[in-house]
């Protein structure tokens, strides 16, 4: 970075005439900590650090209002002190993608960052309200609004939570919120092969438990996770136990089961592995897709619908020719992987690739912001 000149606009004004006089391309960046992330970007810095702050915050409306680069730590910390939390738990992959810098509100929703409880309570874009914005010509505008139904026309942020940057610089973000649960239990069900696994998955998340996540892990076991009040995750865990039958089990109480879950949905037991690739398929299609793949570690979230797969070289063939549905992105490689013929993103059909396109020229029309990154 050292190399290039690093734009810091003071706000959202500043962002839209940078953007009007540029004559470089631009890497708009908060945190930075998935920087990592795609191809290489050839561009200045748009150093967005200094929007960053809570605007407004209505815990009784389960509504907040942050600018775009303010750290989701602070957001987690403002949430928590009212009881509440960020549903779809993002996830920090500072440790998997050995990124010392913070994330931040923003880059969860530009890259529709979510954690393990996606099973259950869906992706950054669904609690994804509205914004504030500034496209590639450096036009401000406003998209959504702070009412969980919108019909203000087209739904500009749910096309924009993983554009990773590349159609327009989001200034300010309002999203949802939802109530801390009282109590949290997790079982953990060790010595389990894959297939065993899968099916208890299958079956703990199509009863009428309310599981949020569920998850296997070859090392640690299978684990099933109950959120609520108290006295409703002690009923159905009781129920719980029926279903995982008379195999030896572990329950993890709510901090214990709050830090296992953070870092099973930030795959931090990858940090060592050069190549790591995040797969989601149709739960159905896990265990064909996986013997398929035969990474050299694993990893099934989502009820089998995630999978997390680390090799130490990378072969594209290997992994996308292994889905008859879904998509593989490369999440972790070395630069020089990254910047050469592999493609990070899953390739589009070409209908799709040309609506993407269509997209991005319209939004961006001289591909300034993040060139290449998706490609």
């Amino acid at each position: 970075m050292s190399a290039r000149e690093a734009l810091r606009p003071h706000d959202a004004a500043d962002v839209a005439e940078i953007l009007q006089t540029c004559t470089r391309p631009l890497e708009p960046l908060g945190g930075g900590s998935k920087r990592s992330v795609g191809r290489p970007v050839d561009a200045d810095v748009l150093d967005l650090t200094a929007l960053h702050g809570i605007v407004d915050y209505s815990p009784a409306e389960l509504v907040l209002t942050a600018r775009a680069a303010t750290p989701l730590a602070a957001i987690e910390a403002a949430l928590h002190a009212q009881g509440q939390r960020l549903a779809f738990e993002p996830p920090d992959f500072g440790v998997l993608l050995e990124s010392a810098a913070q994330p931040t509100l923003g880059g969860v929703l530009a890259t529709n960052a979510a954690g393990s409880r996606r099973v259950h309570a869906g992706a950054a874009r669904d609690h994804f309200l509205g914004c504030a914005a500034v496209d590639g010509r450096g036009a401000r505008f406003k998209a959504g609004g702070k009412v969980v139904k919108n019909v203000t026309g087209y739904d500009l942020p749910k096309l924009l939570a993983g554009s990773w940057g590349t159609l327009a610089v989001m200034t300010e973000v309002t999203v949802r919120v939802a109530p801390l649960p009282e109590a949290e239990l997790t079982l953990v069900v060790p010595q389990l092969d894959t297939e065993d696994a899968l099916q208890l998955m299958t079956r703990a998340l199509g009863a009428p438990l309310e599981v949020s996540s569920a998850a296997f892990d070859p090392v640690q076991g299978c684990l099933l996770r109950l959120e609520g009040f108290a006295a409703s995750v002690a009923a159905r865990v009781a129920a719980l136990r029926e279903i995982v039958g008379a195999a030896e089990h572990e329950a993890l109480d709510t901090e214990r089961s709050r830090t296992r879950w953070r870092a099973i949905g930030s795959a931090a037991t990858f940090a060592e592995w050069p190549i790591v690739w995040r797969i989601s398929v149709p739960p159905a299609d896990s265990a064909r897709v996986l013997q398929r793949l035969a990474p050299e570690r694993f990893l099934l979230d989502w009820g089998g619908g995630l999978i997390w797969a680390a090799y130490r070289a990378a072969d594209a063939q290997r992994v996308r020719g292994a889905l008859d549905a879904g998509h593989a992105t490369l999440l972790k490689a070395p630069r020089d992987v990254r910047a050469g013929g592999v493609a990070i993103f899953q390739p589009q059909p070409p209908a799709v690739a040309a609506l993407g396109a269509r997209l991005k020229a319209a939004f961006d029309p001289l591909n300034v912001l993040s060139p290449q990154r998706m490609s």
